[in-house]
């Protein structure tokens, strides 16, 4: 018996039989062949490839960052929706909230990806991962914005506007939006990472 909440590989032109698909959907097991999620929870891990839909938050450090992104995105036919502050004198906030945001819209199918823009990059980067479901990667150049989706199924990405140009952060976010996620062996981790998002200490 596979023990519950387990990946196993389907060898090639293997099948599943509807009775057994139901059982490895009860048993929360997710099985992959070598080119695709055939059953359980993986599927439903991976990051949209073709992202049409994108969030947008930054405190007030990034709200200039933020505004040239948000032209450059709609400029290229993207729906870009915008949360936090805006305007040449733009109100304090906490990033917290913010990322908050833009997590629960990515988590919630709001969104086909997300992005949090403060300082540093750090606050947010942290404050997004306590939402379950995100995986946010903070990202200072385009190879990290590739890894951080193709090998790890980012789904929101954490800028510095105080470390990146204008256009160093649109190639990153460029990057990061469109590099799908593929292969099994990546996609079977994903349910390990959220297996962890259910961790309690104790």
């Amino acid at each position: 018996m596979l023990p519950e909440g387990s990946t196993v590989e389907l060898l090639p032109k293997g099948h599943i039989t509807p009775l057994a698909a139901d059982t490895l959907r009860d048993r929360r097991i997710t099985v992959l062949r070598a080119d695709q999620v055939v059953e359980g929870d993986g599927a439903d891990l991976v990051p949209v490839a073709t992202v049409r839909r994108v969030i947008i938050g930054s405190d007030h450090t990034g709200v200039g960052l933020k505004q040239h992104l948000v032209t450059a995105l709609r400029g290229r036919g993207l729906a870009v929706q915008v949360v936090g502050p805006e305007g040449a004198h733009p109100v304090p906030v906490d990033y917290p909230d913010i990322a908050e945001q833009v997590g629960l819209a990515v988590v919630r199918k709001e969104a086909d990806a997300g992005i949090v823009i403060d300082g540093a990059g750090l606050g947010s980067t942290m404050a997004a991962n306590k939402v379950a479901g995100v995986r946010a990667a903070l990202c200072l150049n385009e190879t990290l914005a590739s890894y951080a989706r193709q090998h790890n199924g980012a789904n929101v990405i954490a800028l510095g506007a105080t470390l990146l140009s204008p256009a160093d952060a649109l190639a990153i976010v460029h990057t990061f939006l469109t590099t799908p996620m593929t292969e099994p062996r990546y996609i079977r981790r994903l349910a390990k990472l959220q297996r962890l998002d259910k961790t309690r200490a104790g």
